[in-house]
């Protein structure tokens, strides 16, 4: 009678742990769908296809890009990348609207990043302008699907970006340039490539605390692929707000 029992015992105890083992891998994914990580718009960005990409870009391939120009001991980024909106860049056609968000940003390479703000040299954005030129197969009629010549301060993401006269502040952490959501219109059925030409006009702090500025004019070149097709780009809707 006791060994029944003990076996007994012994075999209701490892159906309990079977079944904590159970319930725990369940509260998992439970867990998982409550953080978002089955949430579509957490998936990663698409990577282009195998095909041979029209136009040779960064963007395109990586799905992002990222430029550090270096002056003066200063740090300037450009950061740009595809939208939820048209976020496959391999699919990226000539017809059909496109969209893509960037940012710009300032550091001090003279400090250490945790250095405290105050001993930074600061950096302001005066004004941001962008120009756009089509390359085609055929040495069609240049095309500028997206321009922009704006007051920074009037533009940027944030309705209150910290101002003076010089313009709005871009000396990270405190300060960052960020538009949404920009639209490139349709070009072409021949266009393979489109180049953005972004230009910054900033001044810059002379030393921390100066109050003296220096005007300076940060260029950059972004190249997109466009990829040929009888299809429209498909765009989605987003809220107003999203990246």
């Amino acid at each position: 009678m006791t060994r029944t029992r003990s076996r007994l015992s012994t075999a209701a105890a490892s159906l309990t742990g079977i079944v904590a083992t159970a319930v725990l891998l369940s509260g998992c994914s439970a867990i998982d769908g409550l953080t978002g990580s089955n949430d579509p718009s957490s998936t990663p960005t698409a990577s282009p296809s195998a095909s041979e990409t029209p136009y040779p870009s960064q963007f395109t391939r990586d799905g992002t890009f990222q430029s550090h120009i270096r002056i003066d001991g200063m740090d300037y980024v450009y950061t740009l990348y595809p939208t939820k909106s048209t976020p496959r860049t391999n699919e990226w056609y000539p017809k059909g609207a496109k969209y893509f968000s960037f940012t710009f940003q300032a550091y001090d390479l003279t400090k250490k990043i945790r250095a405290p703000f105050i001993t930074k040299r600061k950096v302001y954005l005066s004004r941001m302008q962008v120009q756009s030129d089509t390359v085609t197969y055929e040495g069609g009629k240049t095309q500028h699907p997206y321009e922009l010549d704006a007051e920074a301060r009037t533009i940027t993401f944030d309705p209150e970006p910290l101002s003076t006269k010089y313009g709005m502040l871009v000396t990270s952490p405190k300060g960052a340039f960020e538009l949404r959501n920009q639209k490139i219109k349709p070009t072409s059925k021949d266009t393979k490539g489109i180049d953005l030409h972004f230009t910054a006009t900033v001044y810059v702090q002379e030393s921390a605390g100066s109050t003296t500025f220096t005007k300076k004019i940060i260029k950059q070149k972004v190249p997109i692929a466009i990829f040929q097709s009888d299809k429209a780009t498909q765009a989605q809707k987003i809220p107003i707000d999203a990246n």
